[in-house]
């Protein structure tokens, strides 16, 4: 069974396989977002705002009445705060959503700086295929078919993005976590260059258009 991906920009993809639609992270530097209707499910990684937007999550939710929203426990709170209701959706949970398997991994954001607290991080495994690390580059002990690869952020080097892929040696690498750049040439062309050679395909893919993957 395909599965259809529709990227929003920065990290928010909108999930499709079979008559299941889950979003997620639906954050303030992403576009088009906001009109999608007849979801069943958003998740959210963690409660930095790139990657769950209350005022986004209002526009979806009056377009999407009843859709649940999952989380770990500081998305909870922080979107608490807004009048928000999240479900809590932590490490070694799995949801069912319309037949479609959402798992949890990982608990933990990668390091800013020292000085910045730590945050929660619930890395996402779509359909037992496709993996949304949120922002974090913890590996799963499950192989990873597809991978949503950060690119660019101030607790990320690029090297360290392109070594990720490479240890989880996933078929098909696309890039997230993209929506603070001006200029995207070697954000894109260096994970290809290096990527492509280890047998990992890797496809930028246009906002708001729907790829089967």
């Amino acid at each position: 069974m395909y599965m259809r991906i529709t990227k929003f920009g920065h990290s928010c993809l909108l999930i499709e396989e079979g008559a299941a639609r889950i979003m997620i992270d639906p954050g303030m530097w992403s576009e088009g977002h906001t009109e999608t209707v007849n979801l069943d499910a958003i998740f959210i990684t963690h409660k930095h705002p790139d990657h769950a937007d209350p005022e986004s999550l209002k526009k979806i939710l009056a377009k999407n009445s009843g859709a649940p929203i999952y989380g770990n426990d500081q998305a909870i709170e922080e979107l608490g705060r807004s009048g928000i209701a999240v479900e809590r959706f932590v490490r070694h949970d799995t949801q069912k959503i319309q037949g479609l398997s959402v798992e949890a991994h990982g608990q933990d954001h990668a390091t800013i700086y020292p000085s910045v607290p730590r945050t929660d991080n619930t890395c996402l495994l779509i359909g037992g295929r496709l993996y949304h690390p949120g922002d974090s580059f913890h590996e799963p002990k499950v192989p990873v078919e597809v991978l949503a690869l950060p690119v660019c952020a101030p607790w990320l080097r690029l090297a360290d993005a392109i070594d990720f892929a490479k240890r989880l040696k996933p078929r098909l690498c696309f890039p997230i976590h993209d929506g603070m750049l001006k200029h995207v040439g070697p954000f894109y062309n260096l994970p290809k260059v290096n990527l492509e050679p280890e047998g990992i395909a890797w496809q930028v893919l246009e906002p708001g258009k729907m790829y089967e993957l």
